[in-house]
């Protein structure tokens, strides 16, 4: 019985701890969204849906060699997965992968 409250509690720590960290990004998102140094995910999508038509199923903001990307991951209608990647301050497209 023990055993399983040490799981139980463990769990919920690890659930808590994965919130505090998603909450986090989108509070950094949100920064820079205000600050002018990304555009928003909105003008992104046109952008993705004008190049790739499809469901989008992930969308990740990162930060590789001091610049930021937005990384689309989406489903076609042929059921191909692309990740698109943009320049987040400009909106340039960067590339178009085909995922495995």
């Amino acid at each position: 019985m023990k055993n399983w409250i040490k799981l139980i509690s463990i769990s919920l720590l690890m659930i808590s701890s994965a919130s505090l960290y998603a909450d986090d990004d989108h509070d950094k998102a949100r920064r820079l969204l205000e600050s002018g140094e990304i555009l928003a995910l909105e003008d992104i999508l046109k952008k993705v849906r004008e190049i790739q038509p499809g469901r989008v199923l992930e969308v990740d903001l990162e930060t590789k060699k001091g610049k930021t990307i937005y990384e689309i991951e989406l489903l076609n209608s042929e059921g191909t997965v692309f990740e698109l990647k943009f320049d987040a301050k400009t909106g340039q497209h960067l590339s178009t992968e085909k995922e495995d």
